[in-house]
């Protein structure tokens, strides 16, 4: 099997990086015209930019509002709008479902694609794929795509004004990357580019989970401060590219098998990605009979910056058995990641996976700041 390793063409980030949007496009040869796929917070603090650095750039744009959530109907309805606009480029700004949306968007029209966050709430923004869901809000399948964007721009200057669960919650989702980087390289498991893992991917990922453990709390601090700071731009950079290259290029396992499973319980809709894939890498942590001292590693970094560490904590307190025999059997769908675990995986060791991960988080007292979910 062949060693595959993927990243963006270019990342860029930095303060008031999106003034630069324009020439950074122009310095990798694309052209406009470009539709921008954009959330509401995007809208409301970066047209005024948009219009500014497209200009300096020479570049036409149009906008299209994005809906809410990454289903084929928004899919569908964003591509004719690029049609209609005769569009050279697709630009996502926004949160990860609008990344997700204007990649494929780009894929189906065999487009240029960039990616624009503003928000650091997942790793998403580096991948050549797409998390689709249904109407309703449960995952329905992963979109892989032949090529990652061609440009990922971070204005941290954004990021420094965003609400912190967002960001909690990328730490949330880039927490788990390591630990399922690590059971897809000892195993053998292909990544999801269908290639096997490199040291480069490995080593990523555990820069990935060294740098929430030195930077997350500080990184919040620069939110409350709405100022970037170094702690932040590290941060950031974890959520966002280290995150991406190690998950990509060295796979997922249980924790996001898991998350998958917690959509389909409707208590769960109100939280975010991130938020469900931290409960989901406890899970997986107990899965494995993980030592004690990594699962209380883990479940300290979580209660410092306020990810969830029980079923409560997911919008699901005391659950009924068959919610979590619900939840355990999509958890374990045939062709998911689950089954990149060492073990045969099966509903009921997912089941007791959760049942002890929730003993665990609700047996270490310390309290989450009430902050991140106001």
């Amino acid at each position: 099997m062949l060693k595959v390793f993927c990243a963006p063409a270019r990342y860029s980030q930095g303060p008031d990086a999106t003034a630069q949007l324009g020439s950074e496009i122009r310095n990798l040869g694309l052209d406009g015209p470009a539709l921008i796929v954009a959330g509401g917070s995007a809208l409301r603090l970066l047209s005024d930019t948009w219009t500014e650095t497209f200009a300096n750039a020479g570049m036409r744009y149009e906008v299209f509002r994005f809906a809410g959530e990454c289903t084929a109907a928004e899919i569908h309805r964003g591509t004719q709008a690029a049609r209609d606009a005769g569009a050279h480029v697709i630009i996502g700004a926004g949160g990860g479902k609008v990344l997700d949306t204007a990649r494929a968007i780009a894929s189906g029209l065999s487009l240029p694609v960039v990616n624009c966050p503003t928000i650091a709430s997942s790793d998403a923004p580096c991948s050549a794929l797409s998390v689709i869901y249904t109407p309703a809000g449960e995952w329905q399948e992963y979109r892989i795509y032949r090529r990652n964007p061609d440009l990922v721009l971070v204005d941290t200057t954004v990021i420094a004004k965003s609400p912190v669960r967002p960001l909690v919650a990328g730490m949330g989702d880039a927490l788990a990357t390591f630990f399922e980087a690590r059971v897809c390289v000892e195993g053998g498991a292909k990544n999801m580019r269908g290639g096997a893992s490199t040291r480069s991917a490995l080593a990523l990922a555990e820069l990935c989970y060294k740098t929430l453990l030195a930077d997350g709390v500080a990184a919040i601090e620069a939110l409350d401060r709405k100022q970037p700071n170094d702690a932040l731009e590290r941060l950031v950079e974890a959520n966002t590219l280290l995150s991406g290259l190690g998950f990509e290029s060295s796979g997922l396992a249980a924790a996001h098998a898991i998350h998958n499973g917690l959509t389909t319980a409707p208590g769960t809709h109100a939280f975010m990605h991130g938020e469900k894939v931290a409960f989901g890498l406890l899970s997986q942590l107990m899965l494995e009979s993980q030592p004690r001292s990594q699962v209380d590693e883990v479940l300290t970094f979580s209660s410092s910056v306020g990810l969830p560490t029980t079923f409560a904590g997911i919008g699901i307190a005391n659950p009924n058995p068959e919610l979590l025999e619900a939840i355990a059997t999509r958890a374990t769908a045939p062709g998911e990641t689950i089954h990149n675990e060492p073990i045969p995986v099966t509903p009921k060791l997912v089941v007791e996976a959760m049942r002890a991960a929730d003993a665990a988080g609700t047996a270490f007292r310390r309290p989450m700041p009430n902050r991140v979910h106001a």
